[in-house]
């Protein structure tokens, strides 16, 4: 059962299992803004750390019901598994209440079954991580799809793009001035966009690693957006209000969205000299109004410069 909106999402942190204030995190005592977390037991933690990130997680979910729950305040808590077989354990916990759902490593056809039957809980949102070598490939990403809609129905948040394991499958990685889409993810995520999107999954962008180049982040995050990614993964908190400041929508946005879903709205009109038409851009309105609801507007002036009153019909955009 999906619990939250994806565009509530915002910045997503990993953390690794192993660390030691976590729950400071997760009641939203240590970082300020964040909401959604990963608790990571996957490629955070090395192999011989598992079991201490494990006992980590117990006590963490411990002291969560020792203080009577997480606040409503705090950020959107998940836990990644190592793999489906661990995921079935944890689902057995009856301390998991206490988790909003499970980030799914690695989903493929291969293993989507196994996922499936691991996580049983109705209460466990999934939020799946396509990086691996298929995710190249159009036609299994077309089947993927359709399996998730088959077998995961209405359990799936949001589809994570794992840009750094699929560049890894490339034997590359980032160049430190460019954007993601100045690489091989150009192709990618404009087509995971293109088929996952177009079935209803909402996507969230890739991590950016690089800490000392804020403007090459400021040019993916408005790529990110073009291509209607919901959410970006972050590395460190300093990225958190970077991120949450470009999901902020235009207020030149929100009062064109409003217009077109507006009762009162033509078939065709004009409203701050671009062409509206409800029929085309519905969807979109409707993604902009929640974008806005959980991730607020970015502060500046409004100039509306076109009413219904005044608004240009199609006859006269065209003429």
């Amino acid at each position: 059962m999906i619990k939250h909106s994806a565009y509530a999402l915002g910045a997503t942190l990993y953390m690794p299992a192993t660390r030691s204030d976590i729950l400071d995190v997760v009641l939203g005592e240590k970082i300020q803004g964040l909401r959604s977390l990963v608790v990571c037991l996957e490629d955070a933690v090395a192999e011989i750390d598992v079991q201490q990130g494990l006992n980590n997680l117990k006590n963490l979910l411990l002291g969560i019901e020792a203080g009577g729950g997480r606040p409503s305040a705090g950020p959107i808590l998940f836990v990644r598994p190592r793999d489906a077989a661990m995921a079935a354990v944890l689902n057995d916990w009856s301390l998991m209440r206490h988790v909003d759902g499970f980030v799914v490593p690695k989903l493929s056809l291969g293993n989507i079954r196994e996922w499936q039957q691991a996580v049983t809980r109705d209460d466990l949102m999934l939020m799946p991580t396509l990086e691996t070598p298929e995710v190249f490939v159009p036609n299994a990403m077309v089947e993927l799809r359709s399996a998730m809609l088959e077998l995961l129905p209405e359990r799936i948040i949001a589809l994570r793009i794992g840009g750094n394991d699929l560049m890894g499958c490339l034997g590359l990685r980032r160049p430190q001035t460019m954007t993601l889409y100045s690489t091989p993810m150009s192709y990618v995520i404009p087509m995971l966009c293109g088929i996952m999107g177009s079935a209803g999954f909402a996507l969230t962008a890739p991590v950016f690693e690089q800490l000392n180049t804020p403007h090459v982040l400021d040019q993916e995050l408005a790529l990110d957006m073009a291509h209607g990614l919901v959410g970006k993964t972050a590395i460190h908190p300093s990225q958190i209000a970077v991120i949450h400041r470009a999901l902020q929508v235009s207020l030149e946005d929100l009062n064109s969205a409003r217009q077109i879903l507006s009762e009162a709205a033509p078939a065709v009109f004009k409203f701050n000299d671009a062409m509206c038409e409800p029929a085309t851009h519905y969807k979109w309105a409707q993604t902009i109004i929640e974008r806005a609801h959980w991730q607020g507007v970015r502060p500046e002036v409004a100039c509306p410069t076109d009413t219904f009153g005044g608004s240009l019909r199609l006859a006269e955009l065209v003429g």
